[in-house]
């Protein structure tokens, strides 16, 4: 364990011993839900899951939205993982892909972004 302010990313010391054979603790810094990185990351993983939850609901494997949209089936599977971020023309061809509307609402949990079945 590295002991100083300078250790590991993402946590601080709380606590250091002054005497011989002492260590210090360590707690996780408080999370900065206002942090790019953290916002980009959400919004990709709930793209992610909104794309499996739609397909899945479809039947469909990965091959068949994959085919519709002209993506290979790595493209498609690296969107589920959250390795994609969403774009507006990405959105429009999965949407059209899987017979749905994109829904947005504020926030950025997975459950912010959904394709929707067309309504009748």
């Amino acid at each position: 364990m590295r002991h100083g302010a300078g250790g590991v990313r993402g946590v601080r010391a709380w606590h250091r011993g002054s005497s011989a054979g002492q260590r210090s603790r360590w707690v996780a810094s408080p999370v900065r839900t206002d942090d790019p990185e953290r916002i980009a990351v959400r919004e990709a993983l709930a793209f992610g899951r909104a794309l499996y939850d739609r397909r899945t609901a479809l039947g469909f494997g990965v091959a068949e939205p994959a085919g519709r949209t002209g993506m290979g089936e790595d493209g498609i599977e690296c969107i589920e993982e959250g390795g994609t971020a969403p774009t507006l023309p990405l959105l429009r061809s999965l949407a059209a892909a899987l017979d749905a509307d994109v829904r947005l609402t504020p926030g950025r949990d997975l459950g912010s972004l959904r394709f929707e079945a067309h309504a009748a």
